[in-house]
């Protein structure tokens, strides 16, 4: 086997893997929307039973969200990496 064509393997193999980082980040960033409207429902149902904590309650949950979404991005970012 020729180095050239050890090298055209690999590039090939790299573009068949990439593809499927998409997809498995598209997945993979279900996690992250579901964690998101749970924050926010149970926020707003929290709110709801005590308004005068409202200042509070909105404050975690943003957060919350941050906290949720930063994984979400490590995600994107590993996948142009890998």
């Amino acid at each position: 086997m020729s180095l050239a064509y050890l090298a055209q393997e690999a590039a090939s193999t790299s573009d068949k893997i990439k593809g499927y980082g998409a997809i498995g980040y598209g997945l993979a960033a279900i996690g992250p929307g579901i964690g998101v409207g749970i924050v926010v429902g149970k926020a707003i149902e929290g709110i709801a039973r005590q308004p005068e904590l409202q200042g509070t309650i909105r404050t975690n949950m943003f957060l919350g969200i941050a906290f949720t979404e930063a994984l979400a991005l490590i995600g994107l970012v590993a996948g142009f990496i890998f």
